[in-house]
This record gives C-alpha cells, sequence and structure tokens, in this order.
C-alpha cells in the first residue's frame, strides 16, 4: 500500500486558520479505508516555515504526496511544489482542487512538478490513482478525470461521472488535523451570540452544488457542469457548462455525524458548508431541510436554550450543537426559517450582492431589490441572524447601481463593507473578460492568478466604468454609508471626465485610429469616449 502525504496549503494568511480542509479530510479518510499510509501536513493550520515542510517531506519515503485548494492558495502551492521535488524526487505528485480543475493545461504548463492533476470531483479518481500507484501501473489514459504528462505533452482523460449517493462517502478523517491545539481556539466568530461564544466549532458539507447560475460564481465539476471537449487545438479540455445535478446527504447520515462530533470532540457549533442550503431544499421539494431539523431535534442536538424559547447564556454552551449555513433572498420561507431556528440555526449568509435591479437581473442569480430587502426582515423574525454579502465593481456599475445598494443598506440599518467583483477561473466572467485581465497584467495570466485572494482587494477590474482608485473610493463611502460623498463623488467623476475628453479632442494624434472597447481595457477611458 501506498505512503501517503497529504499537504493542506495556506489559505487567508490575513486571518488565523478557521476551517478544516474538508475535501483532503474526505480523502485522507477514503485512503485510510483502503489500506495506505495516510499523513498530513497542514500548513494552513501551523504556519510554520519553508524548513519544516523540508523536513516533512523527509520524514518518510512518500510514494505520493497530494496537494490542492482553490485558486487561492496558487501562490503557496507554486512555492511549496519547489520543495517537494527537491525533498521528494521519487514521490508522485499529485495536485487537485479547485485550482487545478478551473484551468488544467495553464496549471500544469506552470508547475512542471506535478505529476497528475484531478479534475472535478475526486473521490473515486484519486482511489483510483492510489491503486495504480500500488500496481506500479503508469497506463494513466485508462484513467477518468485526469491530466497527465506524457513525451512532453499534456493528456486530459475524459471527464468521470459524479457519485450519486454521497452517504457511501465515509465521515472525514479529523483526528489527522490539530483540532484540539489550532482549529478549535479559533471557533468563535462575530456573525451572531452563539457563534461568538462557540468554543469548539466544526465544520460539515451537507450537500454538493447549487441550481443557481451566478456569473461570477463556479462550480468546477462538483454539479456536473464540467464536461471535456476539444480546444482550437484539438486538445481536450475542460468546458464549465449551466449543468445542474445537486446532491445531498441524508439527514440520518448527518445526523449521525453530528452526533458522534459532539460525543468525541464536545463540539457545540456547526458550520454548514454548502453553497446555498436553500437551493438544496428547493431541489429535494421543500422536505429535506424539515426532515434535517426534526432529525436534529429528535436526537437532542437541539440547544437547550432553543427548547425553552430564550435566550443563549455563556452557560448554554456546550449543551446542544448550534449551527449556521447559507441561505438564498427568494427560496427561503417564515416556516422553514422558524423550525431552523427551533433546531440550533443561528445565522444565515445572504448572498444578496447588490440591490440594484439591472445588476441583481444580469447576475443570474434569480434575485431582485424588493426580495433582498424583504429576506432581512423575514429572516430577523424567525429570530436567525442573516449575514449580507455585498460586492461593488460589477460591469454595469454606475453611480446610481452604488446609490441603490447604500440606500437600501441604509434603510435596512446594515453596515458591510463590499467585496470587489471578480472573475474567478471557471467562473463565466473569467472567459468574458479573459482579455481584459491579461492587458491589466501585461500579458501574465499567472500574475493575475498569483494575485488573486478572497475579492478584498481588487485585481482584475471586470467594471466598464470605474478603476481602482474609484473603486476603492466607492467602497469606502458604501461602507460608511456615506450618500453625501457618493453625491460629490459623481460630481466630480463627471467634470474629470470632461476634461479628459476636452484634453483629448485637442490632442488628437495624427495617426490615431478610434477603437471600441467589448470591457475594460486600462488607460483607455479617453479613446472609448471620442470612439463612441
Amino acid at each position: 500500500m501506498a505512503k501517503l502525504l497529504f499537504i493542506n496549503p495556506v489559505v487567508r494568511e490575513e486571518d488565523v486558520p478557521r476551517h478544516i480542509p474538508y475535501g483532503i479530510a474526505l480523502l485522507a479518510s477514503i485512503a485510510l479505508k483502503e489500506g495506505h499510509d495516510v499523513q498530513v501536513y497542514d500548513a494552513n493550520a501551523w504556519r510554520l516555515s519553508d524548513e519544516v515542510l523540508k523536513q516533512v517531506c523527509n520524514a518518510d519515503n512518500w510514494d505520493v504526496i497530494a496537494i490542492g485548494g482553490l485558486t487561492t492558495t496558487y501562490g503557496y502551492i507554486k512555492k511549496c511544489l519547489k520543495i517537494i521535488k527537491n525533498e521528494s524526487p521519487r514521490a508522485l505528485i499529485v495536485a487537485g482542487g479547485g485550482f487545478m480543475t478551473s484551468m488544467p493545461r495553464d496549471i500544469m504548463s506552470w508547475l512542471q512538478e506535478i505529476d497528475i492533476g484531478i479534475l472535478g470531483e475526486a473521490f473515486e479518481t484519486f482511489s483510483e490513482v492510489l491503486k495504480f500507484v500500488d500496481n506500479k501501473s503508469t497506463s494513466w489514459e485508462a484513467v477518468q478525470g485526469i491530466i497527465y504528462r506524457s513525451e512532453n505533452r499534456l493528456i486530459m482523460t475524459e471527464s468521470r461521472p459524479i457519485i450519486d449517493n454521497l452517504d457511501i462517502l465515509p465521515w472525514p478523517a479529523w483526528d489527522l488535523f490539530p483540532l484540539e491545539e489550532v482549529y478549535f481556539k479559533n471557533s468563535s466568530s462575530l456573525f451572531s451570540e452563539e457563534a461568538y461564544l462557540s468554543q469548539r466549532r466544526i465544520d460539515v458539507n451537507a450537500s454538493f452544488g447549487c441550481g443557481l447560475i451566478c456569473r461570477y460564481c463556479w462550480h468546477l465539476g462538483t454539479t456536473g457542469d464540467m464536461v471535456v471537449e476539444k480546444n482550437s487545438q484539438g486538445e481536450n479540455d475542460v468546458v464549465f457548462t449551466y449543468g445542474r445535478h445537486i446532491r445531498w446527504h441524508s439527514p440520518d447520515y448527518i445526523v449521525k455525524m453530528v452526533l458522534h462530533l459532539r460525543d468525541k470532540y464536545k463540539i457545540d457549533f456547526v458550520n454548514f458548508l454548502d453553497e446555498n442550503l436553500m437551493t438544496v431544499d428547493s431541489s429535494s421539494k421543500r422536505i429535506w431541510l424539515k426532515d434535517l431539523c426534526e432529525a436534529w431535534i429528535k436526537a437532542g442536538l437541539q440547544p437547550k436554550a432553543r427548547k425553552e424559547g430564550r435566550e443563549i447564556t455563556k452557560q448554554d454552551i456546550g449543551d446542544g450543537v448550534y449551527w449556521a449555513g447559507t441561505s438564498h433572498a427568494t427560496l427561503h420561507n417564515q416556516e422553514i426559517l422558524n423550525l431552523m431556528h427551533k433546531a440550533g440555526c443561528t445565522h444565515l449568509v445572504y448572498g444578496l450582492e447588490s440591490f440594484d435591479p439591472k445588476i441583481l437581473k444580469n447576475l443570474g442569480k434569480g434575485s431582485t431589490r424588493e426580495k433582498n430587502i424583504a429576506s432581512v426582515s423575514i429572516s430577523m423574525k424567525s429570530g436567525i441572524k442573516p449575514i449580507p454579502n455585498i460586492i461593488i465593481g460589477f460591469p454595469e456599475e454606475n453611480f446610481e447601481s452604488i446609490r441603490n445598494t447604500l440606500t437600501a443598506l441604509k434603510e435596512l440599518g446594515i453596515f458591510a463593507k463590499p467585496h470587489f467583483a471578480t472573475a474567478y477561473p471557471g467562473s463565466e466572467w473569467y472567459n468574458l473578460y479573459k482579455d481584459s485581465i491579461l492587458e491589466q497584467y501585461e500579458g501574465d495570466l499567472e500574475a493575475y492568478i498569483l494575485d488573486l485572494g478572497d475579492a478584498t482587494k481588487i485585481t482584475g477590474i471586470i467594471s466598464h466604468l470605474f478603476g481602482p482608485m474609484e473603486l476603492l473610493g466607492l467602497q469606502a463611502i458604501v461602507h460608511t454609508r456615506d450618500i453625501r460623498s457618493l453625491d460629490k463623488a459623481e460630481i466630480f467623476w463627471n467634470l474629470s471626465r470632461n476634461k479628459e475628453i476636452r484634453y483629448a479632442l485637442q490632442n488628437i494624434p495624427t495617426n490615431f485610429k478610434p477603437i471600441k472597447l467589448a470591457g475594460p481595457i486600462k488607460n483607455s477611458r479617453i479613446k472609448a469616449e471620442i470612439s463612441s
């Protein structure tokens, strides 16, 4: 059996490590069940030096070293792979997750250390790769869902179908991660009183997929959205579609797992990592969340304060298991929210994004300004705290759309620091604005990938109207709900814009040819104004 080392890359260096890597924990559990020798180096949890990583690589004669994560972990993975290749030259390096699936040919070209890339859902694929390692087989063309190297070429096999029944998956291998030393110490969050008081929180993934087609979002092969087709060079490549096959664990599976977590680790809070609990509930014909809540209460997981219908006190922590997740403004209803609160739900993250009608219509999210506004009071009425996610810098963003969002936030009494609209690989926007992003990064796509974070900073701009300095100012204005400054900014912006146009008209080079812009291209606003 293979000697296998998983490495969890560093993510969100500006924050403490809060979340056990659920995918790696599941793959580790599968590998253990199949008899492999498994170890994990959780670089994100420990945040140690590169010297420690070198020691880990030399700690055993590893057959396989596996690493993976979102695109935002690319920088650490790039650095990490050089160390791995140098310290463990005989190990087969396998990479997977969102960073690989979203752009496999680019990643394999940039990171020559990777031997095998796993595309999309890895549960069956990774298991098959390990069997090939055990059998010392190199006939990788027989393995679905991978990209590999062969005679200086990249070969991509056909996509692997996703599994239908999630309940066949084992529970994650939590024991391989520093729960006591790191993760439980970072349990507390500011989203609700119960979340703040939590001392032993753990994450659970109850479903895969979301029925929405938000143009800024990606699914990366977990919903049947990924297909493999020939590209313009006649080579297999990934293509992401609107395919949506949402899958979920049964309430019985989830409740048994949480009971185990409570009994073994004394957890007091569960955070559901699901893309959107309400789209799962909608897909189940409105029975899944109801059955889950009822099973939660029946199993004795309902917190005492909820059972008695009172506010939580510090002494209540540990008496039952509180929980939280994600929601959607048009898919919840008062009845299910009330039942969720009764079962122990404390807060739901709502991707409201904007309160501008035009932006909401173009997002593909299926919500409206009125629905977004109503969702806050509906959730509050149930006792569940709605946590809004706000974004600015959309392609069609203008002063009116910013004003629509700002006034709604003020009306609702919400303070929120907006994220910036970002075209992550695998999203519809990435393909639409890729040429513009390349120009912003002097043609260096890898520089853009290295720059990507959690959308709290400006990277590739997709706004047709605003540049980085303007977006930073607008972020501060929305954060402080300062309508006066927004009005003044619009006046100044229009005056400056007219001066730029007049100056350009007076200084047109004799060989100048007007251009038309399909997207935001830096330093070209004046030419765009003239050409239009």
